[in-house]
């Protein structure tokens, strides 16, 4: 089956693939939540856990959903019903294919708004609305975006209409066209944005916050009580940095997956999930070393929570020499992120409605992106006019409870199916013969992907569920 190249066509280029799934990984989670992340879990010991865990859980899960797309050569939930069927597995896997493209739907549903708050504080940077901002004035800002939902809305349909129309025009014209402007940009405003923190930040103290391990905070949680210095154990840090080194490579939505079915034959898998990988984490480590040293420079919290990019950041942007164009470098950035994943997100289900129904790329786009934009109308309206407990489920508003069930179950549950069809199902022969790796390094996968990998994600979703 994987010598037959996709009907939607292939990647010209093994560097084409990467980026694109490099595209796909790097996302919000890299800019926007893994430097928050480690600020409240303690900076660098938090780091080096979450990059253990991206080599034993991550990349091994990434290598056999790259592996089962280019097996397939075809939308995820019909790759997984005739991968079942050729390796005498049960039909009931193809639900495995299914779950990955409703969760994509699920989560660019509310990605979409999130990405739509970047694009709406690019035109807010570009104006010199936080030059001099104080924290009540940036507060008030965010503030008056979340609760106008015409305001949502506009940026929600802009944001869908940008990713409708790069997946419309098709793998070579339309993804690769895109992830080869978009990646390099995003890397080059990177290493802008580190160098003018360089210059204006407290680059050293941010450096010594990311990357000097403080084995304490990762494993303790301490307070001073009464004079007395108290210590309790906690392992929460080290589930959030499981966690979030599994989410940020794009696994188990579906996306690695099709991306995997447009990878030239020729391509190693290993190799380049590697790369990926590499790239992701080096976007995550950028971010933090542009982000952090920016914080500390203007004596703001490094763990202040998800408002470290939205209310945070504008008001050291306001105070800093070149302010005005840097911040508004970083929103762009931000917009860069979210556009090379949210585009992946799309793909799966316009790959299965041109495979099952016969209709164009360009009329699958709109049907997806249009299905998605109404979900994402519960998000929209979540942060305003139906923020109140009438319009509550189990506690959570529309936005909060399609987070937690995509982030806490689908997800890792997606991960973890991958691992056990990859390493349990799929015959060895099969999987060796596609992967083509040395002996040894097959072998290390195949114990990696069998034992180590489940376990770990197993332990991440028992840890991460919660009682509504």
């Amino acid at each position: 089956m994987s010598e037959h190249t996709s009907i939607h066509g292939q990647w010209s280029s093994r560097l084409m693939f990467i980026l694109a799934a490099a595209g796909s990984a790097v996302g919000l989670g890299n800019i926007w939540k893994f430097p928050y992340i480690a600020g409240e879990n303690g900076g660098g010991a938090f780091v080096l856990f979450y990059l253990l865990c991206i080599a034993l859980v991550g990349i091994p899960i990434m290598i056999a959903e790259v592996m089962l797309g280019r097996k397939g050569r075809q939308s995820p939930i019909n790759t997984m019903r005739s991968l079942a069927r050729s390796e005498n597995g049960s039909p009931l896997w193809a639900l495995l294919g299914w779950a990955g493209v409703a969760a994509g739907f699920l989560i660019l549903s509310y990605y979409s708004v999130i990405a739509g708050w970047a694009l709406a504080y690019v035109a807010r940077s570009v104006a010199g609305v936080f030059n001099g901002a104080t924290a009540d004035g940036v507060q008030s800002i965010f503030t008056d975006l979340v609760q106008d939902p015409e305001r949502l809305l506009a940026w929600h349909s802009l944001f869908m209409v940008m990713c409708m129309l790069v997946v419309a025009r098709g793998v070579r014209h339309g993804l690769e066209r895109a992830v080869r402007i978009l990646m390099p940009a995003l890397l080059a405003l990177l290493v802008v944005l580190v160098v003018y923190a360089f210059f204006e930040g407290a680059f050293s103290t941010g450096l010594a916050f990311l990357f000097q391990p403080d084995f304490e905070k990762l494993f303790f949680r301490c307070e001073t009580i009464g004079g007395v210095r108290q210590c309790d154990f906690t392992g929460d840090p080290m589930i959030v940095a499981m966690g979030h080194a599994f989410f940020t490579l794009s696994l188990g939505m579906g996306a690695i997956m099709v991306y995997g079915s447009y990878m030239p034959k020729s391509s190693s898998i290993g190799g380049s999930v590697m790369t990926i990988a590499i790239l992701d984490t080096l976007v995550a480590l950028l971010a933090g070393m542009a982000i952090f040293p920016l914080v500390f420079a203007n004596g703001l919290a490094p763990g202040v929570g998800p408002g470290l990019i939205f209310q945070t950041l504008p008001i050291a942007f306001g105070s800093m020499p070149g302010g005005q164009l840097f911040g508004s470098l970083f929103f762009i950035l931000l917009v860069f992120a979210a556009w090379t994943s949210a585009i992946s997100l799309i793909e799966p289900a316009v790959a299965w409605l041109v495979e099952n129904r016969q209709i164009g790329r360009a009329r699958a786009a709109i049907m997806v992106g249009v299905t998605v934009w109404f979900i994402g109308l519960g998000t929209v309206f979540s942060f305003n006019i139906w923020s109140g407990e009438a319009y509550q489920l189990f506690g959570k508003t529309v936005f909060d409870l399609l987070d937690y069930l995509t982030s806490n179950i689908m997800l890792p549950l997606g991960g973890l199916f991958i691992a056990l069809f990859a390493g349990w199902v799929m015959q060895q022969p099969s999987s060796a013969a596609e992967l083509a790796m040395k002996p040894w390094v097959y072998g290390v996968w195949r114990v990696l992907i069998r034992y180590v990998a489940p376990l770990l994600v197993i332990a991440v979703f028992l840890n991460r569920i919660e009682v509504f």
